[in-house]
């Protein structure tokens, strides 16, 4: 069974920085792109950023672009988001996601996903 669980979440003031992890079990974690999406109280849940299963290409949402940063450690099962120049509009809840099936739908479609972690709470402060 696949699970995912983030973490780092947190409290931090506006221009500040975070690092999220994501740790993976139950499947070889190398064979899979790893996804971050984020849902603020009354949004629907929103693209983040991907990387692909080598680590070595990856693609951001343009209200994070050159702000995040995703990586991924297949010696270790992880993929993280580091966070800076944080926003308040960037508080939401972040969740890690992976797909194990292809469906056609591409990276930044939820219905994509078949496997998602519980999320982690960021709340950024102005």
């Amino acid at each position: 069974q696949v699970q995912l669980a983030e973490s780092g979440g947190g409290l931090v003031q506006a221009g500040g920085s975070l690092r999220l992890s994501c740790a993976f079990s139950g499947r070889t974690f190398s064979n899979y792109a790893i996804t971050w999406f984020r849902q603020a109280p009354g949004k629907e849940r929103e693209f983040v950023a991907t990387v692909n299963w080598r680590g070595d290409s990856t693609s951001y949402a343009d209200s994070v672009k050159d702000r995040f940063t995703i990586s991924r450690g297949n010696a270790k099962n992880t993929a993280n988001l580091q966070m800076s120049s944080l926003k308040p509009e960037d508080t939401a809840v972040y969740y890690c996601a992976v797909a194990l099936v292809g469906s056609g739908l591409g990276p930044a479609f939820p219905q994509r996903y078949n496997y998602w972690g519980q999320g982690t709470q960021v709340t950024v402060s102005s």
